[in-house]
């Protein structure tokens, strides 16, 4: 039996808190089957195309059976997705203003496949109107191809946050880089007594983004759980005051409410689950009524330097999109 300390460095336990999944070493699954079938939707539903003839929507998603999950091993991931989709489309000739409508299949999308290479069948209904039909099959096929791209771009992106956690090795490597771009810092105030650690380089970001919704409702989807668990589409801890905390994205985003103005503003302590450890972000959130719109207003301070680009397409995507999609489908159960 191996001593303390000694043995296969891959059965070590390193100094980490949640002490879970060392160096990323054994596999890990998650399913990623019901946020597929939301994404999917999003995408694809509402795709257009038109030219000189006429007009075509995808109208509505009809089905979607199959799975999808990634799994991580060897700090690898490994995707599986296996898909069969039926939608609904509709069309109308601009000459005569006749409508018709069809159905776009797509018996098998998988990851033995590529997109460009993926099998998508469209029909339309009995009846003249097939210039529409060659509408969707030519224009149509190319963006529902795009769409799905775009799914799988997503899956292995933004799904998969938080599922290849930091080891040391890394968290050395980073703090080596971040020396190295504090040494001058550090030289100028050799005079005064240096503080323990590592001195972290951040950004300052700022993102405006305008909602088709009254100020009321953006702010709520902010500090009410079923709605924040509605957008995020993961189950999320929420206690909206001041020194709450929140932890959204299967833990992946934690932090702490430190002022709370309704309908007007939020201040959070905020964090992803691979930033440095108790490193927080200050991040600001404005609510400004504008003419039948809100405009939100995101100050952010302390992101560290290298996640700046993260933290970016977080709030873009995770958040300012996916709450456009879950007040665009409330309007429309309304």
């Amino acid at each position: 039996m191996a001593k303390w300390g000694q043995g296969d460095p891959r059965w070590i336990v390193e100094e980490r808190e949640d002490g879970t999944n060392v160096n990323n070493w054994h596999w890990t699954e998650r399913d990623a089957t019901s946020w597929s079938k939301g994404r999917l939707r999003e995408l694809l539903v509402g795709i257009t195309v038109e030219n000189e003839a006429g007009r075509c929507e995808i109208s509505e998603l009809k089905q979607v059976e199959g799975e999808a999950s990634c799994s991580s091993r060897k700090g690898k991931l490994i995707f599986f997705y296996e898909w069969n989709i039926k939608l609904g489309w509709k069309g109308i000739l601009r000459e005569s203003g006749t409508k018709h409508k069809g159905l776009i299949e797509i018996p098998s999308l998988s990851e033995e496949n590529e997109v460009d290479d993926t099998e998508v069948n469209v029909s339309k209904k009995k009846g003249d109107g097939d210039i529409l039909k060659d509408l969707m099959k030519t224009a149509g096929t190319a963006k529902v191809r795009e769409a799905l791209g775009d799914y799988l771009k997503a899956l292995k992106t933004e799904f998969t946050m938080g599922m290849i956690l930091p080891t040391k090795a890394m968290a050395v490597q980073e703090l080596t880089v971040k020396r190295k771009l504090s040494q001058n810092a550090l030289q100028i105030q050799a005079s005064s007594p240096v503080a323990l650690g590592v001195r972290i380089p951040t950004v300052a970001l700022h993102m405006t983004e305008l909602f088709d919704t009254a100020i009321e409702q953006l702010y709520r989807i902010f500090t009410v759980k079923d709605l924040v668990q509605k957008f995020s589409k993961s189950p999320a801890v929420l206690e909206a005051e001041k020194g709450g905390k929140f932890q959204m994205f299967d833990g992946n985003i934690t932090g702490e409410y430190t002022e709370l103005l309704t309908n007007k503003k939020i201040v959070m302590k905020w964090r992803c689950r691979n930033w440095p450890e108790e490193h927080y972000a200050v991040v600001a959130l404005n609510f400004v009524p504008t003419l039948e719109q809100t405009e939100l207003q995101l100050d952010c301070e302390g992101v560290p330097i290298c996640e700046e680009e993260n933290m970016k397409f977080c709030w873009q995507k995770q958040h300012f999109e996916e709450i456009k999609g879950l007040l665009q489908l409330t309007t429309l159960n309304g």
